[in-house]
C-alpha cells in the first residue's frame, strides 16, 4: 500500500497531548477506510504535525482525519521509505 506524509499547520501552536488524543481517534476510525496511521511527529511551538500513513490514496487518509476529529491535512505527499 502507498505511504503518505501529511502536514498540518495549526495557527498559535499545538500541544503534544492534543495531538495524541487526535491520533487515538484516527486509530479508532482508520480500519473502516483501509488506512493505517503509523507514526506522527509534532513541533508544538510552530504548530506543525506530521503524520506517516499507509493508505490506498491521499483522499482515504484525509477522510480518516475528517471523520475522526475534523483536522484535515494542509498538505499530503506520497513518499517512499528508504533505509
Amino acid at each position: 500500500m502507498p505511504l503518505f506524509m501529511d502536514i498540518h499547520h495549526v495557527e498559535g501552536g499545538v500541544t503534544g497531548s492534543d495531538v495524541a488524543a487526535a491520533h487515538e481517534k484516527d486509530l479508532a476510525t482508520q480500519g473502516e477506510y483501509g488506512v493505517n496511521y503509523l507514526k506522527y511527529w509534532v513541533d508544538e511551538d510552530a504548530g506543525k504535525i506530521f503524520c506517516l500513513v499507509d493508505a490506498p490514496d491521499a483522499e482515504a487518509a484525509n477522510t480518516v482525519h475528517a471523520k475522526a476529529h475534523g483536522l484535515v491535512a494542509d498538505e499530503i505527499y506520497p513518499i517512499t521509505a528508504k533505509g
